[in-house]
């Protein structure tokens, strides 16, 4: 519950901002370049604390790390939507990017305390379902939001939602499963060779630098996020212009890409042990998953760079992100196996 509730936050908190993109910049007079370096500065400074922020996870344990992270993308939430210019909201977009970063990682290391083995899969499924749907249905919250009340309050809002995450969190999560009173003796002896996970961990850094199926892993969640990283970020703005849909009606074609892809990562991982099984094992699932999925994204990303009308562009891109997700749940689950006891520090590295 936890981890899907803060994968839906976070996503929230992201996707406003591509959302809110025509007041934001009418706003504060951003043109186009200027608004595409706030985005750059976010990403590039989330890209850059993922490994230390996962490392941390695994040093120290997921609960302290998510707690610092949540609060402190809470408060930048927030100054966001007291920004007054170009270098304001470039600057606490930067320091968002930086307390955000470590999120998922940090999500995974948890998971794999938290749950047996033959669940993981699935469960990073049903947590990519709700991260996917929760900027999916972003815009249609913030167009309605926008409806009552300015950009910046819309911003406030959201800030409070990760303040009362942080409280609940605080309050029950453990970083071992044992120490939780909650958890019962059969569930204890489930996840008995996950807790192995649990507690500080040294980071062997020469193993991870010099292992090939670490930087595979990193090459093809490249790949992944590259394309995908288009529908949270320019796709509103590619919607008004390119194919001339009114902010109402594109506010319901935006939600296709993000909700047919969380479809994807949910039939990938509740499939994954019944694949697993007809195949004859997880890694051949994972293969044969994420293969069908990159050729199917290629080809109707392709398909929709030639349409120029809004619905049939929106379902092939939609349908894209489907496919692309089809190998999320094998990316994070194989950060999971991998990583064993560094699964934070891996999965940051990948992310």
């Amino acid at each position: 519950f936890f981890s899907v509730t803060l994968a839906i936050f976070s996503y929230i908190d992201r996707v406003a901002l591509s959302r809110a993109a025509p007041d934001v910049r009418a706003d504060l007079h951003l043109d186009k370049v200027h608004f595409g370096l706030v985005l750059s500065i976010f990403t590039t400074c989330y890209a850059l604390f993922e490994i230390p922020s996962g490392y941390l996870g695994d040093r120290y344990g997921p609960r302290s790390v998510l707690l610092r992270i949540v609060l402190w993308w809470s408060f930048f939430t927030f100054a966001t939507g007291q920004a007054w210019n170009f270098w304001s909201i470039a600057i606490c977009q930067g320091l968002f990017g930086m307390g955000e970063a470590g999120c998922f990682p940090n999500i995974t290391k948890s998971l794999a305390i938290w749950l047996p083995q033959e669940e993981k899969v699935r469960a990073q499924g049903i947590i990519w379902l709700f991260a996917r749907w929760g900027g999916a249905f972003t815009p249609l919250l913030v167009v309605t939001l926008l409806r009552y009340t300015s950009w910046r309050m819309a911003f406030a809002v959201f800030a409070s939602l990760g303040i009362v995450w942080a409280v609940a969190f605080f309050w029950w999560f453990c970083d071992d499963p044992h120490d939780n009173p909650s958890v019962n003796a059969a569930e204890r002896a489930l996840i008995a060779s996950s807790r192995k996970l649990a507690g500080h961990a040294k980071m062997p850094w020469g193993k991870l630098i010099s292992a090939p199926r670490a930087w595979l892993l990193c090459l093809q969640y490249f790949s992944l996020s590259y394309s995908w990283y288009f529908y949270i970020t320019w796709l509103p703005t590619y919607m008004d212009e390119r194919l001339k849909v009114d902010i109402t009606r594109s506010a319901w074609l935006n939600v296709l890409p993000l909700f047919l892809g969380g479809l994807g990562s949910f039939f990938c991982g509740q499939s994954s042990r019944w694949v697993a099984h007809k195949l004859g094992g997880i890694d051949k699932q994972r293969r044969l998953m994420s293969i069908v999925g990159f050729f199917g994204a290629s080809i109707l990303i392709f398909t929709a760079t030639q349409m120029h009308s809004a619905v049939p562009a929106m379902l092939a891109i939609g349908f894209a992100s489907f496919c692309n997700d089809l190998a999320m749940p094998p990316s994070w689950g194989a950060a999971m196996d991998l990583g064993g006891r560094y699964a934070g520090t891996l999965a940051g590295a990948m992310n």
